[in-house]
Protein backbone atom coordinates (compact mmCIF):
# COMPACT_ATOMS: atom_id res chain seq x y z
CA UNK A 1 0.00 0.00 0.00
CA UNK A 2 1.51 3.37 -0.93
CA UNK A 3 2.32 6.27 2.14
CA UNK A 4 -0.93 7.84 1.95
CA UNK A 5 -0.37 11.65 1.30
CA UNK A 6 0.25 13.85 4.12
CA UNK A 7 1.78 10.69 6.35
CA UNK A 8 5.33 11.53 7.97
CA UNK A 9 7.95 10.58 5.65
CA UNK A 10 9.32 6.99 6.01
CA UNK A 11 5.61 6.01 7.85
CA UNK A 12 4.04 3.08 6.05
CA UNK A 13 0.49 1.79 7.78
CA UNK A 14 -0.54 -1.67 8.13
CA UNK A 15 -3.61 -2.24 6.21
CA UNK A 16 -5.39 -3.70 9.38
CA UNK A 17 -4.34 -0.73 11.38
CA UNK A 18 -6.72 -0.71 14.52
CA UNK A 19 -8.61 2.97 14.84
CA UNK A 20 -6.82 4.59 18.03
CA UNK A 21 -10.44 6.50 18.45
CA UNK A 22 -14.02 5.38 18.03
CA UNK A 23 -17.64 6.37 18.68
CA UNK A 24 -19.64 5.30 21.45
CA UNK A 25 -22.80 5.37 19.15
CA UNK A 26 -22.74 5.53 14.95
CA UNK A 27 -25.27 8.75 14.19
CA UNK A 28 -28.32 7.74 11.44
CA UNK A 29 -29.21 10.15 9.46
CA UNK A 30 -27.48 13.78 8.92
CA UNK A 31 -26.52 15.70 12.27
CA UNK A 32 -29.94 17.29 13.59
CA UNK A 33 -30.56 20.72 12.96
CA UNK A 34 -30.62 21.75 16.72
CA UNK A 35 -27.57 20.20 17.09
CA UNK A 36 -25.46 22.38 14.32
CA UNK A 37 -26.98 25.33 16.50
CA UNK A 38 -25.97 24.54 19.35
CA UNK A 39 -22.58 23.67 17.90
CA UNK A 40 -22.72 27.19 16.42
CA UNK A 41 -23.52 28.30 19.21
CA UNK A 42 -19.87 28.01 20.55
CA UNK A 43 -18.40 30.61 18.20
CA UNK A 44 -20.01 33.50 20.02
CA UNK A 45 -17.83 33.90 22.86
CA UNK A 46 -14.71 34.25 20.33
CA UNK A 47 -16.66 36.36 18.15
CA UNK A 48 -17.87 39.19 21.21
CA UNK A 49 -14.71 39.39 22.25
CA UNK A 50 -12.55 39.58 18.75
CA UNK A 51 -15.00 42.26 18.40
CA UNK A 52 -13.58 43.89 21.64
CA UNK A 53 -10.36 43.66 21.26
CA UNK A 54 -10.32 44.20 17.53
CA UNK A 55 -12.76 47.46 16.90
CA UNK A 56 -11.94 49.29 20.46
CA UNK A 57 -8.99 47.86 22.59
CA UNK A 58 -6.39 49.92 20.43
CA UNK A 59 -8.47 52.90 20.01
CA UNK A 60 -8.88 52.75 24.16
CA UNK A 61 -5.97 52.67 25.18
CA UNK A 62 -4.50 54.80 22.60
CA UNK A 63 -7.40 57.32 21.85
CA UNK A 64 -9.04 57.22 25.64
CA UNK A 65 -6.48 56.73 27.59
CA UNK A 66 -3.56 58.33 25.54
CA UNK A 67 -1.35 55.01 25.59
CA UNK A 68 1.23 54.63 22.31
CA UNK A 69 0.04 52.69 19.81
CA UNK A 70 2.71 50.91 19.53
CA UNK A 71 3.11 50.01 23.28
CA UNK A 72 -0.48 48.43 23.19
CA UNK A 73 0.40 46.18 20.34
CA UNK A 74 3.95 45.50 21.99
CA UNK A 75 1.49 43.74 24.40
CA UNK A 76 -0.49 41.70 21.90
CA UNK A 77 2.02 40.51 20.24
CA UNK A 78 3.70 39.18 23.61
CA UNK A 79 0.23 37.55 24.30
CA UNK A 80 0.32 36.07 20.55
CA UNK A 81 3.73 34.29 21.70
CA UNK A 82 2.02 32.26 24.62
CA UNK A 83 -0.35 31.64 22.66
CA UNK A 84 2.18 29.85 20.41
CA UNK A 85 2.89 27.99 23.10
CA UNK A 86 -0.70 27.22 24.72
CA UNK A 87 -2.99 26.26 21.59
CA UNK A 88 -0.81 23.30 20.76
CA UNK A 89 -0.73 22.22 24.47
CA UNK A 90 -4.71 22.69 25.11
CA UNK A 91 -5.26 21.07 21.53
CA UNK A 92 -2.86 17.47 22.25
CA UNK A 93 -4.51 17.66 26.01
CA UNK A 94 -7.95 17.81 24.99
CA UNK A 95 -6.99 15.15 21.72
CA UNK A 96 -5.85 12.80 24.55
CA UNK A 97 -7.91 13.45 27.04
CA UNK A 98 -10.51 10.84 28.60
CA UNK A 99 -13.40 11.38 31.10
CA UNK A 100 -17.36 10.91 31.10
CA UNK A 101 -18.23 14.15 29.99
CA UNK A 102 -15.78 13.07 26.94
CA UNK A 103 -12.53 14.95 25.61
CA UNK A 104 -13.69 18.45 24.83
CA UNK A 105 -16.36 19.54 27.42
CA UNK A 106 -14.32 19.66 31.03
CA UNK A 107 -12.69 21.90 29.03
CA UNK A 108 -14.50 24.25 28.25
CA UNK A 109 -16.91 24.28 31.71
CA UNK A 110 -13.76 24.91 33.21
CA UNK A 111 -13.21 28.20 30.82
CA UNK A 112 -16.28 30.11 31.04
CA UNK A 113 -16.39 31.91 33.87
CA UNK A 114 -12.62 33.02 34.15
CA UNK A 115 -13.11 34.11 30.90
CA UNK A 116 -15.60 36.57 31.31
CA UNK A 117 -13.99 37.66 34.34
CA UNK A 118 -10.77 38.60 32.34
CA UNK A 119 -12.52 40.06 29.28
CA UNK A 120 -14.22 42.29 32.18
CA UNK A 121 -10.65 44.04 33.62
CA UNK A 122 -8.89 43.95 30.14
CA UNK A 123 -11.59 46.98 29.63
CA UNK A 124 -11.95 48.35 33.03
CA UNK A 125 -8.29 49.25 33.89
CA UNK A 126 -7.76 51.20 37.22
CA UNK A 127 -7.94 54.93 37.19
CA UNK A 128 -4.44 56.09 37.70
CA UNK A 129 -2.84 59.45 38.16
CA UNK A 130 -1.21 61.66 35.45
CA UNK A 131 2.76 61.13 35.88
CA UNK A 132 5.90 59.32 34.54
CA UNK A 133 4.99 55.76 35.76
CA UNK A 134 1.12 56.47 34.39
CA UNK A 135 1.91 54.50 31.08
CA UNK A 136 3.97 51.92 32.41
CA UNK A 137 1.09 50.87 34.80
CA UNK A 138 -1.37 50.88 32.32
CA UNK A 139 0.83 48.86 29.98
CA UNK A 140 1.25 46.22 32.85
CA UNK A 141 -2.47 45.80 32.88
CA UNK A 142 -3.22 45.50 29.81
CA UNK A 143 -0.22 42.80 29.13
CA UNK A 144 -1.17 40.83 32.19
CA UNK A 145 -4.80 40.55 31.40
CA UNK A 146 -4.48 40.58 27.42
CA UNK A 147 -2.32 37.30 27.75
CA UNK A 148 -4.84 36.12 31.11
CA UNK A 149 -8.08 36.34 28.54
CA UNK A 150 -6.09 34.83 25.24
CA UNK A 151 -5.34 31.52 27.62
CA UNK A 152 -8.98 31.55 29.04
CA UNK A 153 -10.28 31.39 25.33
CA UNK A 154 -7.92 28.90 24.41
CA UNK A 155 -9.05 26.19 27.37
CA UNK A 156 -12.47 27.09 25.41
CA UNK A 157 -12.56 27.92 21.84
CA UNK A 158 -10.08 25.01 20.79
CA UNK A 159 -11.64 21.73 22.61
CA UNK A 160 -14.91 23.68 20.73
CA UNK A 161 -13.53 23.75 17.54
CA UNK A 162 -12.01 20.64 17.65
CA UNK A 163 -15.90 19.35 18.29
CA UNK A 164 -16.92 19.91 14.49
CA UNK A 165 -14.54 17.68 12.46
CA UNK A 166 -16.12 15.11 14.79
CA UNK A 167 -19.75 15.16 14.14
CA UNK A 168 -20.30 14.14 10.48
CA UNK A 169 -17.04 12.38 8.19
CA UNK A 170 -19.16 13.30 4.62
CA UNK A 171 -17.62 16.08 2.67
CA UNK A 172 -20.82 18.68 2.28
CA UNK A 173 -22.52 18.03 5.34
CA UNK A 174 -19.33 19.10 7.26
CA UNK A 175 -18.98 22.30 4.88
CA UNK A 176 -23.31 22.96 6.25
CA UNK A 177 -22.27 22.27 9.45
CA UNK A 178 -19.50 24.87 9.62
CA UNK A 179 -21.58 27.57 7.62
CA UNK A 180 -24.45 27.37 10.95
CA UNK A 181 -21.67 28.18 12.65
CA UNK A 182 -20.28 31.23 11.24
CA UNK A 183 -24.16 32.19 10.52
CA UNK A 184 -24.58 32.23 14.14
CA UNK A 185 -21.65 33.81 14.76
CA UNK A 186 -22.78 36.54 12.32
CA UNK A 187 -26.18 37.15 13.44
CA UNK A 188 -24.40 37.06 17.12
CA UNK A 189 -22.21 39.51 16.44
CA UNK A 190 -24.94 41.60 14.82
CA UNK A 191 -26.58 41.99 17.12
CA UNK A 192 -24.50 42.30 20.15
CA UNK A 193 -22.53 45.19 17.82
CA UNK A 194 -25.90 47.29 17.19
CA UNK A 195 -26.87 46.94 21.11
CA UNK A 196 -23.15 48.28 22.13
CA UNK A 197 -23.39 51.03 19.43
CA UNK A 198 -26.89 52.07 20.13
CA UNK A 199 -26.81 51.97 24.18
CA UNK A 200 -23.71 51.67 25.41
CA UNK A 201 -21.63 53.91 23.09
CA UNK A 202 -24.16 56.48 22.02
CA UNK A 203 -23.33 60.25 20.85
CA UNK A 204 -23.74 62.92 22.89
CA UNK A 205 -23.22 66.90 23.41
CA UNK A 206 -19.69 66.29 24.81
CA UNK A 207 -18.93 63.16 22.81
CA UNK A 208 -20.66 63.35 19.32
CA UNK A 209 -18.39 60.35 18.32
CA UNK A 210 -19.66 58.19 21.28
CA UNK A 211 -17.12 55.31 20.77
CA UNK A 212 -14.48 57.49 22.41
CA UNK A 213 -16.30 58.00 25.52
CA UNK A 214 -14.13 57.25 28.22
CA UNK A 215 -17.29 56.75 30.63
CA UNK A 216 -18.85 54.36 28.21
CA UNK A 217 -16.51 51.52 28.50
CA UNK A 218 -17.12 51.05 32.25
CA UNK A 219 -20.72 49.60 31.21
CA UNK A 220 -18.69 47.85 28.13
CA UNK A 221 -16.52 45.83 30.16
CA UNK A 222 -19.94 44.55 32.45
CA UNK A 223 -21.69 43.55 29.08
CA UNK A 224 -18.80 41.79 27.16
CA UNK A 225 -18.42 39.74 30.60
CA UNK A 226 -21.78 38.71 30.89
CA UNK A 227 -22.05 37.95 27.32
CA UNK A 228 -18.81 35.99 26.89
CA UNK A 229 -19.36 33.69 29.96
CA UNK A 230 -22.91 33.06 29.06
CA UNK A 231 -22.56 31.91 25.85
CA UNK A 232 -19.58 29.62 26.69
CA UNK A 233 -21.69 28.28 29.28
CA UNK A 234 -24.86 27.90 27.37
CA UNK A 235 -22.98 25.92 23.90
CA UNK A 236 -21.40 23.42 26.16
CA UNK A 237 -24.61 22.63 27.97
CA UNK A 238 -26.59 22.09 24.87
CA UNK A 239 -24.01 20.10 23.26
CA UNK A 240 -23.63 17.72 26.13
CA UNK A 241 -26.02 15.06 24.02
CA UNK A 242 -23.95 14.48 20.89
CA UNK A 243 -20.80 13.69 23.18
CA UNK A 244 -21.77 9.88 22.40
CA UNK A 245 -21.19 10.31 18.86
CA UNK A 246 -18.00 12.31 18.96
CA UNK A 247 -14.51 10.41 18.84
CA UNK A 248 -13.17 8.85 22.22
CA UNK A 249 -9.67 7.12 23.02
CA UNK A 250 -10.17 3.38 23.00
CA UNK A 251 -7.39 2.34 24.52
CA UNK A 252 -4.86 3.85 28.02
CA UNK A 253 -4.97 7.12 27.70
CA UNK A 254 -1.29 8.10 28.39
CA UNK A 255 -0.34 11.14 31.10
CA UNK A 256 0.30 14.22 29.82
CA UNK A 257 4.52 14.90 29.26
CA UNK A 258 6.08 17.58 26.94
CA UNK A 259 7.80 14.66 24.70
CA UNK A 260 4.17 13.55 23.51
CA UNK A 261 3.18 17.66 22.91
CA UNK A 262 6.47 17.88 20.82
CA UNK A 263 5.60 14.51 19.29
CA UNK A 264 2.08 15.04 18.28
CA UNK A 265 3.20 18.22 16.91
CA UNK A 266 5.66 16.44 15.23
CA UNK A 267 3.50 14.23 13.79
CA UNK A 268 0.72 16.97 12.25
CA UNK A 269 3.41 18.73 10.59
CA UNK A 270 4.07 16.14 8.77
CA UNK A 271 1.25 16.29 6.98
CA UNK A 272 1.65 18.46 3.93
CA UNK A 273 -1.42 19.90 3.86
CA UNK A 274 -1.73 21.27 7.21
CA UNK A 275 1.09 22.89 6.52
CA UNK A 276 -0.24 24.64 3.81
CA UNK A 277 -3.33 25.52 5.11
CA UNK A 278 -1.50 26.47 8.55
CA UNK A 279 1.06 28.78 6.58
CA UNK A 280 -1.66 30.13 4.52
CA UNK A 281 -3.86 31.06 7.41
CA UNK A 282 -0.88 32.90 9.12
CA UNK A 283 0.28 34.93 6.75
CA UNK A 284 -3.52 36.15 5.99
CA UNK A 285 -4.15 36.83 9.44
CA UNK A 286 -1.40 39.33 9.03
CA UNK A 287 -2.91 41.04 6.45
CA UNK A 288 -6.71 40.67 7.64
CA UNK A 289 -5.84 41.56 11.40
CA UNK A 290 -4.09 44.61 10.27
CA UNK A 291 -6.78 45.81 8.11
CA UNK A 292 -9.67 45.37 11.27
CA UNK A 293 -7.46 47.24 13.65
CA UNK A 294 -7.17 49.88 11.02
CA UNK A 295 -11.16 49.54 10.43
CA UNK A 296 -12.71 51.46 13.28
CA UNK A 297 -10.06 54.64 12.87
CA UNK A 298 -11.23 54.60 8.81
CA UNK A 299 -14.31 54.28 9.67
CA UNK A 300 -13.93 56.88 12.63
CA UNK A 301 -11.76 59.38 10.74
CA UNK A 302 -11.72 58.74 7.34
CA UNK A 303 -15.34 58.37 6.48
CA UNK A 304 -16.08 60.57 9.88
CA UNK A 305 -18.86 57.68 10.93
CA UNK A 306 -20.90 58.46 14.33
CA UNK A 307 -22.07 55.42 16.28
CA UNK A 308 -25.73 56.17 15.00
CA UNK A 309 -24.15 55.59 10.99
CA UNK A 310 -22.07 52.38 12.17
CA UNK A 311 -25.21 51.14 13.06
CA UNK A 312 -26.35 50.67 9.86
CA UNK A 313 -23.50 49.12 9.12
CA UNK A 314 -24.78 46.16 11.09
CA UNK A 315 -26.99 45.32 7.48
CA UNK A 316 -24.41 43.26 6.91
CA UNK A 317 -25.84 40.22 8.23
CA UNK A 318 -27.77 40.21 5.03
CA UNK A 319 -24.94 38.50 3.58
CA UNK A 320 -24.35 36.27 6.20
CA UNK A 321 -28.06 35.34 5.32
CA UNK A 322 -27.12 34.95 1.71
CA UNK A 323 -23.61 33.00 2.42
CA UNK A 324 -25.91 30.65 4.60
CA UNK A 325 -28.10 30.19 1.39
CA UNK A 326 -25.66 29.67 -1.29
CA UNK A 327 -22.67 27.39 0.49
CA UNK A 328 -23.76 24.03 0.24
CA UNK A 329 -25.07 24.78 -4.00
CA UNK A 330 -21.57 26.62 -4.28
CA UNK A 331 -19.49 23.46 -2.88
CA UNK A 332 -21.34 20.97 -4.30
CA UNK A 333 -20.30 22.43 -7.90
CA UNK A 334 -16.85 23.68 -7.23
CA UNK A 335 -13.67 22.44 -5.16
CA UNK A 336 -13.10 24.14 -1.59
CA UNK A 337 -9.94 25.60 -2.29
CA UNK A 338 -11.19 27.54 -5.62
CA UNK A 339 -13.75 29.22 -3.73
CA UNK A 340 -11.77 30.24 -0.61
CA UNK A 341 -9.26 32.01 -3.18
CA UNK A 342 -11.67 33.11 -5.85
CA UNK A 343 -13.88 34.95 -3.10
CA UNK A 344 -10.65 36.19 -1.19
CA UNK A 345 -9.68 37.81 -4.48
CA UNK A 346 -13.26 39.89 -4.83
CA UNK A 347 -13.04 40.75 -1.20
CA UNK A 348 -9.37 42.39 -1.64
CA UNK A 349 -10.64 43.83 -4.87
CA UNK A 350 -13.60 45.35 -3.82
CA UNK A 351 -12.17 46.89 -0.51
CA UNK A 352 -9.84 48.66 -2.31
CA UNK A 353 -12.32 50.08 -4.80
CA UNK A 354 -13.81 51.94 -2.58
CA UNK A 355 -10.99 53.98 -0.39
CA UNK A 356 -9.71 54.56 -4.32
CA UNK A 357 -12.75 55.97 -5.29
CA UNK A 358 -13.21 58.33 -2.77
CA UNK A 359 -9.20 58.98 -3.55
CA UNK A 360 -10.18 60.33 -6.65
CA UNK A 361 -12.84 62.40 -4.69
CA UNK A 362 -15.84 60.52 -6.33
CA UNK A 363 -17.48 59.32 -4.22
CA UNK A 364 -20.30 61.60 -2.08
CA UNK A 365 -18.78 63.26 0.56
CA UNK A 366 -18.79 62.18 3.99
CA UNK A 367 -21.81 62.87 5.88
CA UNK A 368 -24.40 62.35 3.31
CA UNK A 369 -26.73 59.36 2.53
CA UNK A 370 -25.76 58.19 -0.79
CA UNK A 371 -22.10 57.33 1.07
CA UNK A 372 -23.77 55.54 4.06
CA UNK A 373 -25.68 53.50 1.50
CA UNK A 374 -22.43 52.95 -0.52
CA UNK A 375 -20.66 51.93 2.98
CA UNK A 376 -23.66 49.45 3.50
CA UNK A 377 -23.72 47.54 0.27
CA UNK A 378 -19.88 47.50 0.53
CA UNK A 379 -20.36 45.66 4.33
CA UNK A 380 -22.78 43.03 2.81
CA UNK A 381 -20.68 42.30 -0.35
CA UNK A 382 -17.46 41.54 2.16
CA UNK A 383 -19.61 39.79 4.86
CA UNK A 384 -20.68 37.30 2.27
CA UNK A 385 -17.90 36.67 0.54
CA UNK A 386 -16.25 36.38 3.86
CA UNK A 387 -18.31 34.07 5.19
CA UNK A 388 -18.10 31.34 1.93
CA UNK A 389 -14.25 31.91 2.45
CA UNK A 390 -14.06 30.96 6.23
CA UNK A 391 -16.42 28.48 6.04
CA UNK A 392 -14.13 26.65 2.91
CA UNK A 393 -11.40 27.33 5.01
CA UNK A 394 -12.48 25.68 8.49
CA UNK A 395 -14.23 22.45 6.19
CA UNK A 396 -10.51 21.83 4.55
CA UNK A 397 -9.23 21.25 8.05
CA UNK A 398 -11.64 18.90 9.12
CA UNK A 399 -10.88 17.13 5.18
CA UNK A 400 -7.13 17.21 6.41
CA UNK A 401 -7.77 15.56 9.24
CA UNK A 402 -9.31 12.52 7.55
CA UNK A 403 -5.89 12.43 5.46
CA UNK A 404 -4.65 12.07 9.01
CA UNK A 405 -6.62 9.37 10.52
CA UNK A 406 -5.26 7.51 7.25
CA UNK A 407 -1.74 7.71 7.52
CA UNK A 408 -0.92 7.91 10.69
CA UNK A 409 -4.53 6.35 12.63
CA UNK A 410 -4.35 9.46 14.76
CA UNK A 411 -7.57 11.92 15.19
CA UNK A 412 -5.78 15.19 16.27
CA UNK A 413 -8.88 17.25 15.95
CA UNK A 414 -7.51 19.83 18.87
CA UNK A 415 -4.19 20.38 17.46
CA UNK A 416 -5.35 20.79 14.19
CA UNK A 417 -8.31 23.29 15.73
CA UNK A 418 -5.59 24.87 17.66
CA UNK A 419 -4.47 26.26 14.24
CA UNK A 420 -7.76 28.09 13.58
CA UNK A 421 -7.90 29.22 17.21
CA UNK A 422 -3.83 30.76 16.89
CA UNK A 423 -5.07 32.33 13.69
CA UNK A 424 -7.88 33.61 15.05
CA UNK A 425 -5.51 35.27 17.49
CA UNK A 426 -2.66 35.84 15.19
CA UNK A 427 -5.51 37.91 13.12
CA UNK A 428 -6.00 40.44 16.05
CA UNK A 429 -2.17 40.10 17.76
CA UNK A 430 0.08 40.52 14.36
CA UNK A 431 -2.90 42.99 13.35
CA UNK A 432 -2.78 44.89 16.42
CA UNK A 433 1.08 44.93 16.18
CA UNK A 434 1.47 45.95 12.49
CA UNK A 435 -1.23 48.64 13.08
CA UNK A 436 0.48 50.34 15.86
CA UNK A 437 3.32 50.28 13.59
CA UNK A 438 1.30 51.25 10.89
CA UNK A 439 -0.08 54.52 12.84
CA UNK A 440 2.84 55.72 14.76
CA UNK A 441 5.50 55.53 12.31
CA UNK A 442 3.86 55.85 8.41
CA UNK A 443 0.91 57.32 9.16
CA UNK A 444 1.64 59.70 12.36
CA UNK A 445 -1.40 59.69 13.85
CA UNK A 446 -1.08 61.56 16.95
CA UNK A 447 -2.30 59.55 20.36
CA UNK A 448 -5.29 61.15 22.25
CA UNK A 449 -6.91 62.78 19.39
CA UNK A 450 -9.65 61.45 20.42
CA UNK A 451 -9.81 63.20 23.63
CA UNK A 452 -11.40 66.15 24.85
CA UNK A 453 -8.24 68.77 23.95
CA UNK A 454 -6.40 66.14 21.84
CA UNK A 455 -4.74 67.01 19.69
CA UNK A 456 -6.42 67.85 15.79
CA UNK A 457 -6.09 65.85 13.00
CA UNK A 458 -3.97 66.79 9.85
CA UNK A 459 -5.80 66.37 6.70
CA UNK A 460 -2.74 64.63 5.01
CA UNK A 461 -2.77 61.90 8.24
CA UNK A 462 -6.26 61.39 6.96
CA UNK A 463 -5.47 60.45 3.53
CA UNK A 464 -2.31 58.97 4.80
CA UNK A 465 -4.50 56.64 6.77
CA UNK A 466 -6.52 55.75 3.83
CA UNK A 467 -3.94 55.13 1.12
CA UNK A 468 -2.18 52.76 3.66
CA UNK A 469 -5.17 51.08 4.86
CA UNK A 470 -7.43 50.99 1.91
CA UNK A 471 -4.89 49.94 -0.38
CA UNK A 472 -1.13 49.21 0.44
CA UNK A 473 -2.05 46.77 3.31
CA UNK A 474 -4.50 44.37 1.01
CA UNK A 475 -1.98 43.76 -2.00
CA UNK A 476 0.16 41.51 0.69
CA UNK A 477 -3.42 38.69 0.53
CA UNK A 478 -1.64 37.79 -2.65
CA UNK A 479 0.88 35.67 -1.03
CA UNK A 480 -1.25 33.40 1.19
CA UNK A 481 -3.80 33.20 -1.87
CA UNK A 482 -0.56 31.27 -4.09
CA UNK A 483 0.11 29.11 -1.35
CA UNK A 484 -3.56 27.78 -0.86
CA UNK A 485 -4.27 26.80 -4.06
CA UNK A 486 -1.08 23.97 -3.39
CA UNK A 487 -3.59 22.44 -1.00
CA UNK A 488 -3.88 19.17 -2.43
CA UNK A 489 -7.03 17.42 -1.00
CA UNK A 490 -9.81 17.49 -3.39
CA UNK A 491 -13.24 16.37 -3.89
CA UNK A 492 -12.35 13.18 -5.34
CA UNK A 493 -9.13 12.36 -3.00
CA UNK A 494 -10.79 13.02 -0.21
CA UNK A 495 -13.47 10.17 -1.55
CA UNK A 496 -10.74 8.15 -1.89
CA UNK A 497 -9.40 8.94 1.44
CA UNK A 498 -13.39 8.25 3.31
CA UNK A 499 -14.10 4.71 1.44
CA UNK A 500 -10.67 3.54 3.15
CA UNK A 501 -10.96 4.56 6.29
CA UNK A 502 -14.66 3.57 6.34
CA UNK A 503 -13.32 -0.11 5.00
CA UNK A 504 -10.83 0.04 8.31
CA UNK A 505 -13.44 0.63 10.49
CA UNK A 506 -15.64 -1.79 9.33
CA UNK A 507 -12.97 -4.26 9.66
CA UNK A 508 -12.56 -3.08 13.58
CA UNK A 509 -16.42 -3.69 14.04
CA UNK A 510 -16.05 -6.77 12.81
CA UNK A 511 -13.27 -8.38 14.92
CA UNK A 512 -14.20 -10.74 18.00
CA UNK A 513 -14.28 -8.62 21.36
Amino acid sequence: MDRPAGGPPGFEPEADAIPAFRRALDREGPVPTRARVAQGMGGLPDVFKDFAVRTFLLLYYNQVLGLPAFYVSLALAFALVVDAVTDPLVGSLSDNFRSRWGRRHPFMYAAALPLGVCVYFLFAPPELAAGESRDALLLAWLLVFIVATRVAMTFFAIPWNAMFAEYSDDYRERSAIVSYRFLMAWLGGIVFSVSVYTWVFPGSAEYPLGQLNPAAYQTFAWVLALCVSGTALATAHFTRDQIPYLMQPTGAVERFRPARLVADVKLALGNRDFVILLGAVLCSALVIGTVQALEIYVRTYFWGLDTSSLRWLSLSFCGALLAFATIVPLQSRFDKKHLLVGCSVVLTVQGMALIGLRLIDVLPPNGSTLLLVLLIIDAVLSVYLAMVALTMFVSMIADTLDVQELATGRRQEGLFSSSVGFASKATSGFGLLAAGALLDGVIGFPAGAGALGGPPLDGDVVLRLGVVAGLVVPLANVAWMVLALRYGVTRERHAEVRRELDARHARERSRPN
